[in-house]
């Protein structure tokens, strides 16, 4: 089981750093970061992406909690974050910090973790193009 130091939602900017420090401990010499930025382009996509607009259930911040605690098969620290709001292209719309005695660990949980919230997070969101079309994209998208 994981030590989480951090799962929340948020709707301001995500920081990385903060992440960081937040997985800081002397017991673990490696440290894994994953962001993920919102993109000017989707394969549904008729024209370039513009931004996203992300909501969520009111468990998801319990829900990633739980995803942060029970990933990958080691005992790491987790520092992640998902962006609630309007984002624009570049943003952070997750981050993801994990710190683990070896690599492969750190690797692991991080990977876990995101493959997790794509799947298991209730985070919805609506897809803004430049011609002015919207999709939703679920769980899962």
């Amino acid at each position: 089981m994981n030590t989480v130091r951090i799962a929340r939602l948020e709707e301001a900017a995500l920081d990385l750093d903060a992440h960081l420090r937040a997985v800081e401990d002397p017991r673990f010499g490696a440290v894994t970061t994953f962001v993920g930025r919102v993109r000017d382009n989707d394969p549904d996509a008729a024209t370039a992406v513009i931004g996203l607009e992300y909501s969520a259930h009111p468990d998801a911040e319990e829900t990633l909690h739980r995803i942060a605690a029970e990933a990958g098969n080691a005992s790491a620290a987790v520092a992640v974050s998902h962006r609630v709001g309007s984002l624009a292209v570049g943003d952070a719309a997750v981050v993801i910090a994990v710190a683990s005695e070896h690599r492969a660990e750190a690797f692991e949980v991080c990977r876990a973790i995101i493959e997790t919230i794509k799947t298991d997070l209730p985070v919805w969101k609506r897809q803004l193009e430049e011609d002015g079309t919207t999709a939703w994209k679920g769980i899962g998208g």
